[in-house]
């Protein structure tokens, strides 16, 4: 009896601790295919999605998948990222978001058959920059610090040592949509992990 009591207590515990983990977590455009939680999260990202506002390709995309929660205040999130990317522009990391015209997207961006670590950052417009890669790690860790009026982006090839990618505006004093986005604006789907998500108040 003693045994079954024990088992029961771990089962709830497991079903409270995923419960936790995806307390006030939503999606935008989700995905067919998905599973797990902050902890640990797969799927499918289905081709002919994307997250773009004009310049230079002069189209409007908006139809990622985007695993997020609201949070308000300054903060600093991260997670590490696993992508099996095999065409041009396959993306996946980290979304910062208000609004389509306000938003911040940063990871890896697979170009010329590299993963380039990559950010855009979107003002009614979108722009562009990457850091070129001459390799492909199985796995990029990003975090993004949001304080003030702006984000600060890091990358990490190993969990421990940062370098910072970028350093950008982004509007103070509102509540921002912050998770795991990934886009295939190509015609080939692929598959993604996101590992150990968290979001830290400062």
């Amino acid at each position: 009896m003693k045994k079954i009591m024990m088992m029961l207590a771990v089962l709830v515990a497991g079903l409270y601790t995923v419960h936790a983990q995806n307390q006030g977590m939503e999606w935008l455009n989700q995905p067919k295919k998905w599973s797990g939680d902050a902890k640990k999260l797969t799927y499918t990202v289905e081709p002919d999605t994307d997250f773009w506002q004009v310049t230079h390709y002069g189209f409007k995309r908006d139809n990622g998948p985007f695993y997020y929660v609201e949070t308000k205040g300054d903060f600093e999130v991260s997670v590490k990222v696993s992508g099996n990317y095999s065409e041009l522009f396959h993306q996946a990391g980290i979304m910062l978001r208000i609004d389509e015209k306000n938003w911040i997207k940063t990871g890896i961006e697979f170009v010329d058959g590299k993963q380039n670590i990559s950010a855009v950052v979107t003002r009614d417009v979108s722009d562009w920059s990457v850091v070129p890669r001459n390799n492909s790690p199985k796995s990029v860790w990003l975090k993004v610090l949001r304080k003030g009026d702006y984000a600060e982006i890091k990358y990490s090839f190993d969990g421990e040592k940062y370098e910072m990618l970028r350093l950008a505006y982004f509007p103070p004093g509102v509540p921002v949509k912050v998770g795991m986005v990934a886009a295939a604006p190509g015609k080939v789907s692929f598959p993604v992990t996101f590992e150990n998500f968290e979001i830290k108040a400062i």
